[in-house]
């Protein structure tokens, strides 16, 4: 028997539980974001499928979905409690799949590791026993590591399943654009190109010394070996341990003089430091990201002299942070990120946090 990686994605996952509490919403456009108003500043958490045929998706500000949106569409407010409870119900079902090892990685999607001949049949096991549990679907991509098995996910997605290896890789992914691997965004890929490297296969030719001039040692030859479909291949079911909280607010007038800014920006490190405060970890680091009219969003941080469990020292540091804005533009957006130390060697380990960040 061979030790496989299966990556279980959601469909759809925000908006088809809202449809479940709304049946009558099924087969309509459903936007998702904000307050669930289109005329706020906000963007769209998810869409429906049928939202997204319309060019309508998750990061586009509802204004312009509503531009895109038809008649019919719906647009609803995002709704936290209703999604945890959903994702903690699929999580429950698909660790109670025997054989098999649970790495959740966000509120709509795991890794399950397992050995067997067969992966195929675990992942009809998967996606009936959380159809089963929740009356959600969900697609499965199979692969011989966590890179392949994230990347398949897209190929048998809705409803379905697709096994990507190392043996069919140049075959499915060879001709794609860089775009297409998992970790790889607009920047990356535009400074790819510049090196004149535009598919999979180019980057998988390319000169690893090169990449690492332009990207760095640790990430140079990371994105090496994702032309390759290289990656992790250990489930790892350790609890996932957050390092950091954030609060932000995207405001429906612009902030305009330095005192607006500073009370905004006091109440959300305020806010940052209780939730950090209820782990009983103390602040390390304090973020902070804002979006100017009408739309550059810069991040910058500071590290405390001291880790500090003082709400007065995580707020004052957020705050002279905000001092170094630049008074004569308007703000549209803030945001604070506390980051907290981590739990002693031992205990729970981090892992890349998927939700709650700026």
């Amino acid at each position: 028997m061979a030790d496989w990686v299966l990556h279980v994605d959601m469909d759809q996952f925000i908006a088809a539980v809202e449809v479940l509490r709304r049946p009558e919403l099924a087969g309509r456009p459903v936007i998702v974001g904000g307050r669930g108003d289109p005329t706020e500043r906000a963007v769209v958490s998810t869409a429906s499928y049928e939202a997204r045929a319309f060019g309508i998706g998750s990061g586009m500000p509802l204004k312009i979905a509503a531009r895109k949106a038809p008649e019919d569409a719906i647009f609803l407010p995002v709704d936290h409690e209703a999604y945890e409870s959903a994702s903690a119900e699929v999580m429950a079902a698909l660790r109670a799949l025997p054989g098999v090892t649970l790495e959740i990685v966000g509120w709509d999607e795991c890794f399950l590791g397992v050995t067997t001949d067969d992966p195929e049949q675990t992942a009809r096991d998967a996606q009936a026993a959380v159809l089963a549990a929740t009356q959600l679907h969900c697609s499965v991509g199979i692969g011989d590591n966590k890179v392949r098995a994230k990347i398949a996910t897209e190929f048998g997605k809705p409803r379905g399943m697709f096994r990507l290896t190392e043996e069919n890789w140049f075959e499915v992914m060879g001709k794609k654009p860089t775009r297409d691997l998992w970790g790889v965004g607009p920047k990356v890929q535009k400074r790819l190109a510049e090196h004149g490297i535009a598919t999979v296969r180019e980057l998988a030719d390319a000169d690893e010394q090169e990449l690492v001039g332009e990207f760095g040692p640790k990430m140079g030859v990371w994105y090496h070996g994702l032309g390759s479909g290289r990656g992790p291949r250990v489930v790892d079911d350790t609890p996932w341990v957050a390092r950091s909280h954030s609060r932000e607010t995207t405001y429906q007038q612009n902030l305009t003089t330095t005192v607006e800014v500073e009370g905004a920006v006091r109440e959300l490190a305020g806010h940052a430091f209780d939730d950090c405060a209820a782990e009983g970890r103390p602040v390390v680091r304090v973020h902070l990201k804002v979006r100017y009219a009408p739309f550059e969003t810069k991040t910058f941080g500071r590290k405390l002299a001291v880790p500090s469990m003082q709400r007065v020292e995580v707020i004052e540091a957020a705050v002279a942070l905000a001092a170094t804005l630049d008074p004569e533009r308007e703000v549209r957006l803030l945001g604070v990120r506390a980051e907290m130390a981590m739990p002693e060697e031992g205990d729970t380990v981090e892992r890349t946090p998927v939700r709650g960040r700026i």
